[in-house]
């Protein structure tokens, strides 16, 4: 007879292989992932209302406001307006699911789920990595719908193909690394609906006061600059440069000429800073 031998568990049991290190957290992160998206499939209401909404955004700027705002160097029309104006709501789009982001993670704080995962062998960064890769798929999804009513408005692409995925990726870039800024908001509030209202209202400004939906030519002198330098004036400018839908002449700011370069390194240095901040957020909270 020959023995078997075996290290932790019954005899002819097999034992699992114990990962270690980044293979560690990218399984664990994958397993927190199929988990949200699997919830995403069972409760459609928070895909289909998160589409609803930049849907509607396209429709009332490209109808309501298309024929009475004129960029410089041309005249006041829809079908202008509709190319300036795409870029601008798809990076409002994508980081207007920070909210989405706050929401959920704060509900999963409320009902005791960092609990949960602190009795799994899992690395704690998994939690929030898991998170924010399943609302990037759900951002990509509604960002694909939402290109395609664009389309039907009336925006074009004129740059090819490539240079047309190089934007969407872009903008995907963006909302992931402002997920981020999501998750570290919804570890620090103590509901979902405070997370939802934290996760918005520091987004207006930030949309508003850039390039996406008026020149900011338009704007008073002192505010400019400001516009310029936000992080999302450079991904607006960028992709409108890769889609081709640039109206009128690229603005003289350093930021605007040299956007696609500015617009990876903000998202990069946001993704850095906040990563960060929220897992060191969250191992407090777990501790």
């Amino acid at each position: 007879m020959t023995a078997t031998t075996t290290t932790g568990g019954a005899i002819g049991q097999a034992v699992p292989r114990q990962r270690t290190g980044l293979a560690a957290m990218a399984h664990d992160s994958w397993v927190v992932a199929r988990r949200n998206l699997r919830r995403m499939t069972r409760i459609p209401e928070i895909v289909v209302f998160g589409l609803m909404q930049p849907v509607m955004f396209v429709l009332l700027f490209s109808y309501v406001m298309g024929g009475a705002i004129q960029i410089p160097g041309t005249s006041a029309s829809h079908d202008t307006y509709i190319q300036f104006l795409m870029a601008g709501i798809f990076a409002q789009t994508v980081t207007f699911a920070v909210a989405g982001a706050s929401a959920g993670i704060a509900e999963d704080m409320t009902k005791g789920l960092v609990d949960r995962f602190r009795s799994l062998p899992m690395t704690r960064s998994a939690v929030l990595v898991g998170r924010t890769l399943a609302d990037l798929v759900q951002t990509a999804f509604t960002l694909l719908v939402l290109a395609l009513v664009a389309l039907l408005v009336g925006w074009r692409i004129h740059e090819g193909l490539p240079k047309a995925l190089a934007a969407f990726g872009l903008l995907l870039l963006l909302g992931y690394a402002f997920s981020w800024i999501g998750a570290l908001i919804g570890l620090s509030v103590r509901s979902p609906e405070a997370a939802t209202s934290a996760g918005l209202i520091w987004l207006f400004p930030l949309t508003f006061i850039s390039n996406a939906f008026v020149p900011v030519s338009s704007m008073p002198g002192w505010l400019q600059p400001i516009a310029y330098w936000n992080p999302f004036s450079a991904t607006v400018q960028a992709c409108r440069e890769l889609f081709g839908n640039q109206v009128g002449p690229t603005p003289d700011s350093w930021p605007m000429q040299h956007a696609v370069p500015v617009s990876v390194v903000w998202s990069l240095v946001i993704m850095a800073v906040f990563s960060w901040l929220s897992v060191r957020k969250y191992r407090s909270a777990a501790g």
